[in-house]
């Protein structure tokens, strides 16, 4: 009982004391630089008060946002025979047929073999071998305003050849294609490609 007694005293002495030592160090310290503390604090205050806005750096625009697929997708405009417009999408890369064909616009069968050479650059026409275009149903007139028309690939001597056997001359005019030989590209957002009254391309 006795030992009990000590150190349970003891405890009540060391603990005050300890404490009233921590404070008194803090205290010293305190004294010792009144004024560091005080004008540390007030100036990084003023500091940020005083900074301007942070602007946006260059390296975080929108321009280097992660690529979207809506950047692959254009609005093209098809007006039919009747004069019914309508807006559908066209990815990039794909043929004006291909699009018109996922949008359910009817532009008649395609027959259509390997291309017969690619252009890769002003000084560059790659020969491919194919056949190219072998049927000339899927004749379309492009606008002519368009940018993108403007740098899409000029008809091959095969495709030429399938619009003057299947059209006559009268319904055959500078801006006509073979919608399967249209590559999609950026450049024609917002085209209108014009559908003429179909051939009949169901006689058994």
């Amino acid at each position: 009982n006795t030992l009990s007694q000590f150190r349970a005293s003891s405890q009540q002495y060391y603990i005050p004391r300890m404490f009233s030592s921590s404070v008194l160090r803090i205290a010293r310290a305190s004294a010792s630089y009144p004024a560091v503390g005080r004008v540390s604090i007030g100036a990084a205050r003023r500091t940020v008060a005083a900074s301007p806005a942070v602007s946006p750096s260059p390296a975080a625009t929108s321009s280097d946002a992660p690529p979207s697929v809506f950047d692959k997708i254009v609005k093209i405009t098809v007006i039919d025979p009747s004069g019914a417009r309508r807006v559908i999408p066209a990815y990039v890369g794909q043929t004006l047929y291909d699009a018109c064909s996922t949008s359910n616009v009817d532009l008649g069968p395609s027959s259509i073999g390997s291309p017969q050479q690619k252009v890769r650059s002003s000084t560059w026409t790659e020969p491919l071998y194919g056949e190219g275009a072998t049927s000339g149903f899927d004749h379309v007139i492009l606008q002519s305003g368009n940018k993108g028309v403007q740098l899409v690939e000029p008809p091959h001597s095969n495709e030429i050849k399938m619009l003057e056997v299947y059209w006559d001359d009268d319904e055959i005019f500078p801006e006509s294609r073979l919608a399967s030989q249209v590559e999609i590209s950026k450049d024609m957002d917002g085209l209108v490609v014009y559908v003429p009254d179909r051939i009949v391309d169901d006689i058994p």
